[in-house]
């Protein structure tokens, strides 16, 4: 198997996730509650965009380095897990020298300091980011006015956002189109939405896309509870 055919086969394809918008600036959000895999779902999103050449910022707010690493490894191992594919790690060594991750403390993240921080390694010609992941961002304290900066960020430098967001089961505020809370308020700012969701009956998570502007994304997709990996649903 090959490095296209590898792509091909991830399962994370058919939602549309590593295809821009036609400006090629797009906003996402997945939500879930805490342990359901928000984070396995925005690494998967980065390394989908990694295999296809574009360089990737992961954003840990609150979070380790050495955390984020792992997240890595785990997830590029169980893509390649049972794939004839020759020399699996030297890909992953390839594309790891496209991806960048950067930390901040909950209340250091902001437009300003972010958008420095990249146009820093853009001068510096060490990445050009085509998709920038956020995990960890506390949606309950966020003011509709920030997320209007991020959004305009991802025009100006033409990439990729995406969050995670967690939910919580007795919040039941939702917008029109059924983004949960604490989102609900500025659901508008994002283009894809996807809420991670338990299935009762097959104890996997499905993922169900409650927004997407971009057209094309599929929803027939579940997580493994244990692996975390986006599977063909059962």
């Amino acid at each position: 198997m090959s490095k296209q055919e590898l792509i091909a086969k991830n399962p994370i394809r058919q939602l549309n996730f590593g295809v821009e918008s036609a400006s090629g600036s797009r906003m996402g959000l997945v939500m879930a509650r805490a342990g359901l895999g928000k984070t396995a779902m925005l690494v998967q999103i980065a390394l989908d965009s990694l295999l296809n050449g574009r360089q990737v910022v992961h954003v840990g707010i609150g979070q380790s380095l050495e955390k984020t690493r792992i997240w890595y490894d785990d997830i590029f191992k169980d893509i390649v897990a049972g794939c004839k594919i020759c020399n699996p790690y030297a890909i992953y060594d390839e594309i790891m020298r496209n991806r960048m991750i950067m930390t901040f403390k909950a209340t250091a993240f902001t437009r300003s300091r972010l958008e420095e921080r990249l146009n820093d390694l853009v001068y510096q010609n060490v990445i050009r980011p085509g998709c920038i992941v956020v995990d960890g961002y506390d949606f309950t304290v966020v003011a509709p006015e920030t997320l209007s900066d991020l959004r305009e960020l991802a025009q100006v430098m033409d990439v990729q956002i995406w969050f995670s967001a967690i939910s919580h089961r007795g919040d039941e505020r939702t917008s029109p189109e059924g983004v949960p809370a604490p989102c609900h308020e500025v659901a508008d700012f994002f283009d894809t939405v996807v809420l991670l969701q338990p299935d009762v009956e097959s104890a996997w998570v499905d993922l169900k896309i409650i927004k997407d502007n971009t057209g094309g994304a599929s929803d027939r997709l579940q997580l493994d509870p244990i692996t975390f990996m986006v599977k063909e649903g059962l």
